[in-house]
Parts: C-alpha cells; sequence; structure tokens
C-alpha cells in the first residue's frame, strides 16, 4: 500500500477509472477504513422514470467499498456484492458512504450507504456491502 495519505492515494486511483470519471465521481473524504463519494445528477444516468439507474447505484456502492478497502489493504478486486434499493433514487447529488467492516490477508468485507441529496436534505436510497479480494502484487505490479 502507498505511503501517501489515504484522500490522495484515493483521488490518484479514482483519476485513472474512465467510468468513475465519464459518471463525474469524486472523492469527497478518504482515511483509513472510510471513504465518502459523491456524484452529480445527470439525465444520462437515470432509467425510464427518471431515477438514477440501479445499475449506477450499485456501481456507486461498489466503488466507495472498493476504494474504503483500498486505504486498508492495497489494490483488491470485487468478489461478491450486494445491493438493497430501499427508494427511488432522485435526487441532485448522490453520497455514497463506505466502511471496512472486516479486513483479513486475503479478503475484505466493506459496507456502504447509499444517499440521495436535494434542497438540503438527504435521504437513504440504498444500501450494499462487498466482498473483496486482495490482490497481491505481482511483478508486473
Amino acid at each position: 500500500m502507498s505511503s501517501t495519505a489515504p484522500l490522495d492515494q484515493v483521488r490518484a486511483i479514482n483519476a485513472m477509472a474512465a467510468f468513475n470519471r465519464w459518471c463525474g465521481i469524486e472523492v469527497e473524504r478518504a482515511e483509513p477504513g472510510k471513504v465518502e463519494i459523491s456524484m452529480p445528477w445527470r439525465p444520462e444516468a437515470g432509467q425510464y422514470s427518471g431515477f438514477l439507474h440501479a445499475g449506477l447505484v450499485g456501481a456507486l456502492i461498489d466503488t466507495a467499498c472498493g476504494f474504503a478497502a483500498v486505504t486498508v489493504v492495497g489494490r483488491v478486486l470485487a468478489s461478491h456484492y450486494a445491493v438493497n434499493c430501499l427508494r427511488p433514487a432522485v435526487g441532485e447529488r448522490f453520497v455514497a458512504r463506505a466502511r471496512v467492516v472486516k479486513s483479513g490477508k486475503s479478503q475484505v468485507f466493506t459496507a456502504c450507504e447509499l444517499y440521495a441529496q436535494s434542497a438540503g436534505e438527504e435521504k437513504l436510497v440504498a444500501t450494499g456491502e462487498t466482498l473483496l479480494s486482495v490482490v497481491q502484487a505481482g511483478p508486473e505490479a
């Protein structure tokens, strides 16, 4: 794992991900085991009823959880993730707050809450959890 501050480390990883740049994902906070990311509403991110597409709900949860794990163990790869959509994701901005629940040598368990923000209000729209595999550095790393 890098010796840089977690926020700088996670922002550098985020900047390398073309999908994250397309979504407009920004890393707001990062500390060991915790990350907060955000994404502004964009009409092209919506589904037929004008809600944030469930695929992007999952992507925000997966991304935030992966970033939280990175701050503890370094490179990871999602092995499994689950999303619970609690209400339609409608807002001006979406904020995912993830944390490491349990970290081991080969696996990391994380949890996340996704909020929709509008007009100064914040509503919980989804929760999720991930199981991530630690990627061991090889000769190419």
